[in-house]
């Protein structure tokens, strides 16, 4: 491939050595029909200039990009509802290349649905079509929403019909790409630390604290799991303002650098519901929406406990002990950051915050999540709009009064935002289960894909508008 001057070839993980990860080889398929392209987020890293052929000998065929020593199966362990697993590692992915973004930030290329792998175990390594259209759709969700999260960067149809417990099949399969900030879990000290690797464990926390965060002292692990926590309540909260369940917060799951990934059994909330699962397996409510913090902060724990074989308790404690505080602050911004309006400071933050949940409480089922966002964003400035709009009867009531108080304290944030082109409709764009149902449904049973293309374009307009 003609290389772009954007494109910087970073390949650091290896830098840790052999014994965290194992050298792999791609499954062969028998097609590789290119469904997903994302262009925008390929600009970032300096591949959007591949023809379509080098895309698929890249991410199809996974032909090395030019500095990158080839795909390599990462090692780590995990709590998968709360239950240790020690025989996790990437079962159907891996790590494909990591290079710089245009911000400087060191990324990696992961897939998913690329073949079986030393740590497959029984599984075929292989990833269902469906499954690859629900991660193309929850990140480009999120994204819109401002969540910090992978980027599914490519989705190929891999030719291949797949069993699956769970759903109709034969089903058909595919490989995703994934452009993230870092795969480094909190599963891989646990490895670590499972084998009493004191060495292994010094070696990450140099590893992470240099990459992803350098403003940590050099050997300070309490200090680099501050900065974890930090990250971690910052996704926590923005989670929560988003209405959304992740479905399987295990340890495997959750990475060091905040970031979320791996869309498995996610959902969006349709209303305020906090005992609201994403996971059909999930009967006990463990990572329930309103839990969520929870069992981040339970993940949180266990990344400490591997951290007590290199630094004292106390001062790893201390950095747990801010994730509450952190988390609150975080939820304020991210609810002020989804209304469209500017920080009047802690007190009224707090106060448009709690009469927000207080009116998706007493509204229930009467309104959806992502309406009342849409509707209100920037505050006063969409009174008019929000007034004359589909929900203008639910608008009222002592709960309402007591929002539209608290939120127009606050100054609108650019309200010239409200002149694009997605807050003249009616409705926002949502993501129910519903819709990605029939999304699903077309490709399956007609080989349409236009209207996942159309929604993909639309969920782009929303991040454009609210940018």
């Amino acid at each position: 491939m003609p290389v772009s001057p954007a494109y910087r070839p970073e390949p650091r993980f290896f830098d840790l050595g052999e014994e965290y990860g194992d050298a792999v080889r791609p499954a062969d398929f028998p097609e590789t029909i290119l469904r997903v392209r994302n262009d925008r987020a390929a600009a970032t890293v300096g591949l959007e200039s591949l023809t379509d052929s080098e895309w698929i000998a890249h991410f199809g065929r996974f032909e090395p990009l030019p500095g990158q020593p080839g795909p390599v199966a990462m090692r780590y362990h995990g709590h998968q509802f709360r239950t240790y697993n020690p025989d996790l590692g990437d079962g159907r992915g891996f790590l494909a290349a990591q290079l710089r973004d245009d911000r400087g930030r060191l990324l990696d290329l992961g897939t998913k649905g690329s073949g079986t792998t030393p740590w497959s175990r029984s599984g075929d390594g292989r990833l269902t079509l469906k499954g690859g259209v629900r991660e193309v759709l929850a990140a480009a969700m999120l994204e819109a929403q401002g969540v910090p999260t992978s980027r599914a960067l490519s989705l190929i149809e891999t030719g291949e019909q797949l069993e699956r417990g769970d759903e109709p099949s034969p089903t058909r399969s595919a490989v995703l790409v994934r452009l993230q900030h870092s795969h480094v879990r909190f599963g891989t000290f646990q490895r670590a630390a499972f084998f009493g690797r004191a060495d292994q464990i010094e070696a990450l926390v140099e590893h992470v604290r240099a990459l992803y965060h350098p403003t940590v002292v050099e050997g300070d692990a309490p200090g680099l799991l501050a900065a974890i926590v930090a990250a971690s309540a910052r996704l926590t909260a923005r989670w929560i303002a988003a209405g959304f369940v992740h479905g399987v917060l295990n340890t495997d799951n959750l990475n060091v650098t905040g970031e979320s990934f791996d869309y498995g059994p996610w959902r969006f909330l349709p209303s305020y519901e906090p005992g609201f699962t994403a996971a059909y397996f999930d009967t006990t409510g463990l990572y329930a929406f309103a839990r969520q913090p929870e069992a981040v902060f339970w993940n949180l724990t266990q990344l400490a406990g591997c951290l007590k074989l290199v630094a004292d308790v106390e001062p790893l404690t201390e950095a747990l002990n801010g994730f509450g505080p952190a988390y609150i602050r975080e939820l304020r911004a991210a609810f002020l950051e989804r209304l469209g309006v500017k920080s009047l400071g802690e007190a009224a933050d707090q106060r448009l915050l709690d009469t927000t949940l207080a009116l998706f409480r007493e509204k229930g089922e009467a309104i959806r999540w992502e309406p009342l966002f849409h509707d209100w964003f920037a505050g006063f400035s969409s009174s008019a709009r929000a007034l004359a709009g589909p929900r203008a009867r639910e608008w009222q009531g002592e709960a309402f009064d007591a929002f539209r108080f608290a939120l127009f304290e606050h100054e609108p944030d650019r309200p010239e935002r409200l002149q694009h082109p997605v807050f003249a409709r009616p409705e926002p764009e949502e993501m129910l289960i519903g819709e990605v149902e029939t999304l699903w449904s077309a490709i399956d049973t007609a080989d349409d894909w236009s209207a996942l293309y159309e929604k993909l374009a639309r969920l782009e307009g929303t991040r454009a508008a609210r940018a």
